[in-house]
């Protein structure tokens, strides 16, 4: 077994490698760019070597600085994590040149299944059912309108060394085609250094279902189970879960056994990923194989009890599997959530900055119910715009899917971010989502759902109720404390009540509240006629200043995000995100008739949506332009943003150059 091992990546990744190295007694070493020096991974090493500029081409995807990082530390392998130089078969070539071993599969099962064209190839000679398809080399737009004609619309437009959504599109008519394509080239190259372009049969309604396989060096292999991967937004993942609530037994067994032919076919030797698109009436087809360690590989640990990472670690050590086939069991269902920086209110846009509060929900398993956490980002720690969104992996275990769903739910009510913005909201929405809670799934389910975007979800019945309760409590309780220390009133078991009206956004529900500063809050609240609808038992384990209010509301486990904000406070739960006033009937009544304050209009400027480097400007001052006409490219987080005109009109300024990085909101041109 190896003695020190060298993690080529960063971020959660990079540190959940370390924790496995860890437990397995096994020294780590992270190295890191100028972006990174203060990153967690860096931290958690015994050791860390810094190896460039924060731009992954000249630090995280230089061979040479990790090959010579490993022999001055001392390092016998290299654990590559996912993305970057995990699927370079020059990269295990270099190493295994150098005396290193790659802790991954063997460069030979790399070139054949990395490459996506080639991988296809090799499906159909294996005998796997493969999407319909031109598998050779796009040349140019020209070549690319035509092949596309050929398979029939809608198509996809894939690099062929792409992963995790980068380099990718789907033209649904002629039109489209040539945008597509060079913009699938542009990411490509930019993510890859690969501008390869194949396109293939985009099939409507479609499932990403894919199956996890372990090989050994001793031709042993396995496959554990599968995973669904359907809630995806621009080609990349959100939520996934283990297993999928689409396949049978019959259709899992079948699908496993054409993951296994496939790593047979080329000796595969490792951990990977064979990537299916399903039909809802459970036909499958080959999509692609994933020569690495998978994002989403958490589902997959918690339902079969196997670590991969020390799996592949052993595997690259020359160690036998110590499982057959008739040993995999598949226990519970898990789900896993991607914690983005990016805002889900003004379409998904990244965001960078400081962490200003990073509280993630406790880990652990608590009466059958599994919380994990794997994030590579701490409090005050720093989101930069030069790599990957992810702030952190949100997965949980129970018994049953619903179990495992409002497990999540729960966690991710409780999990604090401050400083940039976050898809929390959006996430804890899902879970409550009616299709979503029953499996009734597919790739497009984020755009038939939110054609409009997302907006935060109303409260009604009891979900109103609650919030309404809580307002209330925290309310009773500052209050309380209040009185405390102005000597209104002296210890924690005087009992105090009061009539109030809530403010929730729109909605205003009248309640009354007593109860001591310390023990059960009763809130009772009123109906229009003024008659009781409901009563409500709080214990709380809150106190001012605290960012989640976490306790019981009538026997229910509750966790609500609050942040103070003027004469009252922001509360968010279950993907409800609204401002909450508790006052009386008199300050209710002065309340009305505040003037509302008046949004600046911007509807002539192009603002920068989020912070980015502008690749493209496509238009010029005096052009006339046409709804729909793009305006300019902004790369951010090594994702292409195509800006497009909202309205006819003419461009009368253009402030913004090639080349600038600009701010969120910086403006990029106004229109006459």
């Amino acid at each position: 077994m190896f003695t020190k091992i060298l993690i080529a990546n960063r971020g959660e990744i990079a540190c959940r490698v370390i924790k496995t190295a860890r437990a397995m007694g096994i020294a780590t070493v992270a190295v890191y760019s100028d972006a990174d020096k203060d990153a967690l991974h860096v931290s958690m090493a015994d050791e860390a070597v810094a190896i460039g500029p924060a731009a992954a081409a000249q630090s995280y995807l230089v061979m040479d600085k990790i090959i010579s990082t490993c022999k001055a530390t001392g390092a016998e392998a290299v654990h590559p994590g996912y993305g970057f130089l995990s699927e370079r078969e020059a990269f295990a070539i270099a190493l295994q040149e150098a005396g290193i071993v790659f802790i991954g599969p063997n460069a030979k099962a790399i070139a054949a299944m990395g490459d996506k064209i080639q991988s296809k190839k090799a499906a159909a000679a294996a005998g796997v059912t493969t999407v319909p398809g031109y598998l050779g080399e796009i040349k140019d737009e020209d070549h690319a309108v035509k092949i596309a004609k050929q398979i029939g619309f809608p198509v996809m437009i894939k690099a062929s060394a792409g992963g995790g959504g980068k380099g990718m599109r789907i033209a649904w008519a002629v039109d489209e085609v040539a945008e597509g394509f060079n913009s699938s080239r542009s990411e490509a190259k930019s993510s890859f250094g690969d501008e390869r372009i194949f396109i293939e049969k985009f099939i409507e309604n479609p499932r990403h279902i894919e199956i996890q396989v372990l090989g050994d060096k001793h031709g042993n292999i396995v496959h554990l189970g599968e995973r669904e991967c359907s809630i995806q937004r621009r080609n990349q993942k959100v939520i996934e879960e283990a297993p999928s609530p689409l396949l049978d037994e019959a259709t899992r067994k079948k699908m496993g056994a054409q993951a296994i032919a496939l790593a047979q076919a080329v000796d595969y030797d490792s951990a990977g990923t064979v990537e299916f698109v399903a039909g809802q009436d459970k036909s499958f087809y080959f999509l692609e194989m994933n020569t690495r360690l998978q994002v989403e590989h958490p589902v997959t640990e918690l339902i079969t009890g196997i670590d991969l990472v020390e799996q592949m670690i052993r595997v690259a050590a020359g160690e036998k599997l110590s499982l057959k086939q008739k040993d995999v069991r598949l226990s519970g269902w898990s789900v896993e959530t991607r914690i983005y920086a990016e805002d889900p209110y003004r379409n998904f846009l990244p965001s960078i900055g400081r962490l200003v509060r990073y509280r993630p929900p406790s880990e652990g398993t608590v009466d059958g119910l599994t919380v994990r956490n794997d994030t590579g980002v701490y409090d005050g720690g720093e989101i930069s715009m030069y790599y990957d969104p992810m702030i952190a992996k949100l997965v949980t275990h129970a018994p049953t899917r619903l179990e495992a769903i409002d497990c999540q739910a729960e966690a991710l009510d409780a999990f604090t971010i401050d400083g940039i913005a976050h898809n929390i909201p959006f996430l804890t929405a899902l879970m409550q989502h009616k299709r979503w809670r029953e499996g009734e799934l597919s790739t497009g389910f984020i755009a038939e759902e939110y054609p409009d975007g997302f907006s935060p979800r109303v409260p009604e019945g009891v979900e109103l109720h609650i919030l309404a309760a809580v307002a209330t409590a925290i309310d009773h309780l500052t209050n309380m404390r209040r009185r405390q220390i102005t000597q209104q009133m002296s210890g924690s078991a005087v009992s105090f009540a009061a009539t109030r009206i809530v403010h929730l956004g729109e909605a205003r529900q009248k309640v009354h509240v007593e109860g001591p500063m310390e023990g059960p809050t009763k809130v009772t609240l009123f109906d229009d006629d003024g008659s009781e609808s409901d009563v409500l038992e709080l214990a709380a384990r809150w106190w001012p200043g605290d960012p989640v209010w976490s306790g019981l509301v009538a026997d229910r486990d509750v966790s609500v995000q609050v942040r103070p904000i003027l004469n009252g406070h922001q509360l968010s739960f279950r993907g409800i995100s609204l401002a909450a006033y508790v006052y009386t009937q008199r300050e209710t009544e002065l309340a009305a008739l505040m003037p509302e304050k008046i949004i600046p209009d911007t509807s002539n400027l192009l603002l920068c949506p989020m912070p980015g480097l502008v690749k493209t400007i496509h238009v010029e001052t005096g052009q006339e332009i046409k709804a729909g006409d793009a305006l300019c490219v902004v790369e951010a987080m090594k994702m292409e943003n195509i800006l497009r005109a909202e309205r006819d009109g003419t461009i009368s300024v253009i402030k913004a150059a090639e080349g600038d990085n600009l701010a969120v909101d910086a403006i990029i041109m106004e229109f006459g």
